[in-house]
Order: structure tokens, then sequence, then C-alpha cells
């Protein structure tokens, strides 16, 4: 996978948005105004910071310690750096995707996301 695919993937989800709020280097995904993945685009490899379940986090770090490792610049308990294009498969990469937009939607409050539901 990548950069362009990841970025069509994180975009075609409900609500989400794309910017670069810290700087020309950095493209973060939000959904309602809250980031569910963040990607550099000066890296030479793919890389996301995606939020993940704490416990989801360490067996995902131990099960791929190449490619799933503590969340760069971000909090080490919630978010991983998953290393895109050293060989996870494709589905994993977006179900975890998939896990980071959930988890975001679901800490929103109940009125932003009943917006987000009449989006689509």
């Amino acid at each position: 996978m990548h950069l362009e695919a990841l970025r069509e993937y994180c975009l075609s989800k409900p609500g989400a948005t794309e910017s670069l709020p810290f700087g020309p280097d950095t493209l973060v995904f939000k959904v309602m105004n809250k980031v569910f993945a963040l990607t550099g685009l000066d890296n030479p490899d793919c890389r996301v910071n995606l939020k993940c379940d704490p416990e989801r986090a360490i067996t995902l770090r131990s099960e791929y310690p190449e490619e799933v490792q503590p969340g760069y610049h971000m909090n080490k308990v919630h978010w991983n750096t998953i290393v895109i294009d050293q060989g996870l498969s494709r589905q994993l990469v977006l179900e975890l995707i998939d896990h980071s937009y959930a988890l975001i939607v679901a800490s929103l409050p109940a009125k932003r996301r009943a917006e987000l539901d009449e989006l689509g």
C-alpha cells in the first residue's frame, strides 16, 4: 500500500477530512475535527499513526515488532506507528485504519455522532 492508497482509503470514511496543521510534512486525517490518522510526507517508507485499543496495541507490537511500534510523537499507550511497506497485509492495514476511525467516532459526543450519521 502506498501513500495515495492510504489517503484515498482514509478520505473514503464518512466525515473524513485532511489537513496539514503541523506543517507541510504531516498529513492529518480527521473525523468531526478529531484526528484518527497522521502520516509523514517526507518519510522514505510509508508510515501512519493510528489510534488503537491499548491491549490490542500491545498484542500487535509483539506480533509485528518491526511493523507496529509505539506511536511516534503520540501517546504511546493509545497510538501506534504502522510501517505499511514492511510486509503487513493490506487487509490488516485497512482493518487498523477502520479500528482507529471507530475509536474516534465512539469517543464523539452523541450530538456529533448524530451529525456524522447524517453525513452518510
